[in-house]
């Protein structure tokens, strides 16, 4: 999933007085559609979220609280369509951290007008932490990358980085339902590696799409086969245009 609406798209001036420019907030909008979004995921999905898995940029961070807010819990959603075997409490979904998915590390993903000359950036992971809820936090997950990326990070780089988290998170917890929360780069990497239109995608913010794979059992050890794109519907956010078209 891509995260919503950032802040420098509805008031550009906000990234003049930023102490951090590179990393904006939502704007408001964004948590609104990140809100509406988790309200009506898990309806869409049909199956319980287990596990997130979030890039460390503000803006990544804000869209999963909004999401876990609107998750249903048994104390609130007592008149939900959900089964009982595909419905989860918000505070049962574990939540961590990924380097993985953070944003291209360039100053053409990170935008040449606030980008650090340095490509300084670096992220207070406990200050992070502290925006979510409590009994959500997994701590002990072992990052699948425990730096960031180096600076100057091509889109290819980024796009070998997102593929090899998103599979090695998936093959870590073969028998669990994750959600990735990651950016624009990340979403469309997954499209142009399981669809052959999906280097055409045009992602909304919040836009999402559901990857599926078999998961064999064997000896007791599983293995997974390969990942794909379940049929789009337009609430996802994502639009396929063909490459012929003007």
């Amino acid at each position: 999933m891509r995260h919503g609406e950032r802040l420098d798209n509805i008031d550009p001036s906000w990234a003049s007085t930023a102490s951090r420019p590179w990393d904006p907030p939502l704007a408001q909008a964004g948590h609104i559609r990140a809100f509406q979004m988790g309200r009506g995921i898990q309806q869409s999905l049909k199956y319980p979220i287990h596990r997130v898995f979030v890039s460390p940029f503000l803006r990544c961070v804000q869209t999963v609280v909004e999401l876990i807010a609107a998750l249903p819990t048994i104390n609130n959603d007592l008149g939900t369509n959900i089964g009982e075997d595909n419905f989860i409490d918000n505070s049962k979904v574990k939540v961590s951290i990924e380097y993985g998915l953070c944003e291209v590390f360039n100053n053409v993903a990170i935008r040449p007008n606030v980008a650090p000359k340095d490509g300084n950036i670096s992220f207070d992971v406990s200050e992070l932490e502290a925006l979510l809820p409590t009994e959500t936090m997994d701590y002990n997950v072992q990052k699948v990358y425990n730096e960031l990326p180096q600076w100057g990070e091509s889109f290819l780089q980024a796009r070998a980085r997102y593929q090899k988290t998103i599979k090695e998170l998936a093959d870590k917890y073969p028998t669990e339902n994750l959600l990735f929360l990651t950016h624009g780069e990340g979403l469309q990497t997954v499209l142009s590696s399981t669809r052959k239109d999906g280097a055409n995608a045009k992602l909304q913010y919040c836009a999402y799409v559901e990857l599926r794979r078999p998961i064999f059992n064997k000896d007791q050890l599983f293995d997974g086969g390969e990942f794909n794109v379940l049929p789009h519907y337009s609430q996802t956010g994502v639009s396929y245009i063909s490459s012929n078209d003007p």
